[in-house]
């Protein structure tokens, strides 16, 4: 049986689980595509994946895969499959389950659709999941909102160079020195409620994230927001299928919205884009190039 490089972990751990092994090539089932992957991207969720804080959803079984997001080529195409064609650029997400950061992938049409044409694949691969904030200034930006970013001290010039019309530091501004907004983004998870109520009348808020180290308090407080009064707030997944991701590349290809890269790291190279992310600080994703082909 033909194998495969991919990242691997087999605990739960520090970034350094993590290793480049190898692992069957998927054989795609009727009604799939294989995709030769060129590039990934590193998620906060894979963080806490990697580190056992959601062992309830990833289980002790071992070896694990890692990844969501991914670029590639269409490899295969089985019968009955319909639009993606061999050779097709294309972009996709995962969904619930992990495994983008290997050579190839099995999946099914609707989890792919054509990549932008204007960036390379490694660029692309900074977009379909993860990097909320950098993405947020951007759309809201071509939406015509005026937009107010909270970021690092070290990362203000940034988020106004995204386009933020003003930007403050979290260490020296926080939800009581702020508002009211229409809509509130809160990539963070750690002041639900106080961010809640900076609401204005009839203002939506978006929840990217909540806090792992109290998820009883965090998760009821958004589960009770869905449901009671005007300024509610909402989960978001990061989860597109097919006519998102055609959305979305459209929005690169018109010009509205740009790859933010902070680093690209080949695949043996993943427990060190791991540690980059849990250190904090980054300007755009880190991405992880699968393939060596720097042409696409």
């Amino acid at each position: 049986m033909p194998t495969m490089r991919a990242a691997l972990l087999d605990r739960y751990g520090p970034p350094e689980v993590l290793y480049e092994g190898r692992v069957p090539v998927p054989v795609p089932a009727p009604g799939e595509v294989l995709v030769k992957v060129h590039a990934t991207s590193v998620n906060g969720g894979e963080l806490a994946g990697r580190a056992g804080r959601v062992r309830l959803v990833t289980g002790g079984r071992f070896p694990q895969r890692t990844g969501i997001d991914f670029t590639g080529e269409v490899a295969e195409v089985t019968p009955g499959v319909r639009g993606p064609a061999v050779g097709d650029r294309v972009w996709g997400v995962l969904g619930r389950t992990l495994g983008s950061a290997a050579e190839y992938l099995a999946v099914r049409p609707g989890r792919i659709a054509r990549a932008p044409r204007t960036v390379s694949l490694t660029e692309a691969a900074s977009l379909p999941a993860g990097g909320v904030g950098s993405v947020a200034v951007q759309l809201g930006k071509a939406l015509g909102a005026r937009v107010t970013a909270l970021a690092g001290p070290g990362r203000l010039d940034f988020v106004r160079e995204l386009g933020a019309d003003e930007a403050y530091s979290y260490t020296e501004c926080g939800p009581a020195d702020l508002g009211p907004f229409d809509v509130i983004m809160d990539t963070a998870g750690t002041e639900h409620r106080a961010w809640r109520r900076r609401l204005a009348p009839r203002g939506r808020m978006v929840a990217i994230s909540f806090d792992l180290d109290r998820k009883a308090a965090s998760l009821g407080h958004l589960l009770a927001s869905t449901v009671h009064g005007r300024a509610r707030v909402r989960f978001f997944s990061g989860d597109p299928r097919h006519c998102l991701l055609t959305e979305l590349a459209g929005l690169v290809d018109g010009g509205a919205l740009r790859p933010v890269v902070d680093s690209v790291r080949p695949l043996a190279e993943i427990a060190a884009a791991h540690r980059a992310l849990e250190a904090g600080g980054v300007r755009g994703k880190h991405v992880i190039r699968v393939t060596a082909d720097e042409t696409a």
